[in-house]
């Protein structure tokens, strides 16, 4: 029995005075005779505890900004786009010309259910974080993969921007070869300029480091004037900006039909990438979109790299085939390179420094020395 129900008792069923009940509980006389009085107008069910809140808090949001706020919120998640506070806060700002803060569209989102509070994560300040210091300084690439309706794979090759976040391409391909590279490099520097330097992972389009050579996307940036670099194997962090674009397009994807064909998914890509540049707010560039952070400074430029080519030397054991030739691959195309068929099988030695080829046999005799054309996939035999 609580204590409010046990002081009424006494002063109605036993006749207490009230200082008396006060007294023996170590409450107050004016509490007693308050309860007395509830009771005597309402019952037991008067004196139950009653609720602290306040009736009307004069602050709270209104019903309306509620509802435009929920509404907004389901659109956003309907469409794949991200619908957190801070981005609700920039849509609203495009029409109300004082929207709710930030904090304010938060709480409403928490007390509707759309958000569970998280404990606190490792604070930001902690990681080390590099960024370009300009539009074009570098650009990162890398590779995602997506199905289509009928379970068939297909890659997405996704370039964006260091500094800005703009995405300068988003291309889909059966399979990306290193050819697919380049061409949509010189597509993405039609309309947003050429980048300083290229940051990805190692694979085989963007590198030939495991053939001791380069790929024919490396060739085309020493080509431009442009810096290729590459993250530590197995370390996607350092491409980071570009794997985490990767998860917001295929949240995106994810609440659209399923593309049946390559065009049509690149039709989605396309009218993502739109919305993505141009409109959505970016949390890492002040709640900017991306498009207003590319145009906001100066861009870096290519250069022309003063840099040794000390991959491209290359000694090759081989034996010479037995159509009396050699193979070598340059700027990941094979070329043949004519021996003749009296060393058919001969043991030999090639030395490769970018384009001027030695081939000697393994007691050093020099059998032909050459300067690749790359225009022709068969060297003709020349003089030894």
């Amino acid at each position: 029995m609580d204590v409010a129900r046990y002081v009424v008792d006494a002063v109605v069923l036993e006749g207490r005075s009230y200082r008396d009940v006060a007294r023996s509980h170590g409450v107050s006389k004016s509490w007693v005779a308050k309860l007395v009085a509830r009771y005597r107008s309402g019952g037991y069910d008067a004196i139950a505890p009653r609720s602290k809140a306040a009736h009307r808090v004069a602050n709270r949001s209104s019903e309306g900004l509620e509802e435009r706020v929920v509404r907004l919120r389901k659109e956003l998640i309907d469409q794949g786009f991200d619908a957190g506070a801070q981005t609700i806060h920039y849509h609203l700002s495009l029409t109300d010309p004082e929207p709710p803060a930030a904090s304010t569209i938060w709480r409403i989102l928490k007390r509707r259910g759309f958000i569970t509070p998280e404990p606190h994560k490792r604070p930001k300040s902690s990681y080390i974080r590099f960024e370009a210091r300009l539009p074009n300084e570098t650009w990162q690439a890398d590779v995602t993969f997506w199905e289509l309706a009928d379970r068939t794979k297909v890659e997405i090759l996704d370039v964006i921007d260091d500094f800005s976040r703009v995405c300068v391409a988003s291309q889909v391909f059966s399979v990306t070869t290193s050819p697919d590279v380049v061409e949509t490099l010189y597509n993405a520097g039609a309309t947003w300029g050429l980048p300083a330097s290229i940051l990805s992972d190692n694979g085989c389009i963007f590198t030939a480091n495991h053939r001791y050579g380069f790929s024919a996307f490396e060739s085309e940036l020493f080509a431009l004037g442009i810096k290729p670099k590459h993250s530590r194997p197995y370390h996607p962090e350092t491409c980071g900006k570009v794997e985490r674009f990767h998860q917001t397009v295929k949240l995106f994807l994810a609440k659209q039909p399923k593309a049946t064909a390559v065009a049509e998914l690149q039709a989605q890509l396309d009218r993502f990438v739109a919305y993505y540049n141009e409109v959505r707010p970016h949390r890492a560039k002040g709640r900017k979109p991306p498009r207003v952070a590319f145009d906001s400074r100066d861009k870096a430029l290519p250069r022309k790299l003063d840099v040794t080519m000390s991959k491209e030397l290359r000694v090759r054991h081989d034996k010479v085939d037995i159509d009396g030739s050699e193979t070598l691959r340059y700027r990941s195309k094979l070329h043949h390179i004519g021996i003749g068929n009296k060393l058919r099988g001969t043991r030999v030695i090639m030395l490769v420094a970018g384009r001027d080829i030695r081939v000697l046999s393994e007691d050093g005799e020099l059998l032909r020395e050459l300067t690749l054309d790359p225009s022709k996939d068969y060297q003709a035999r020349g003089r030894s």
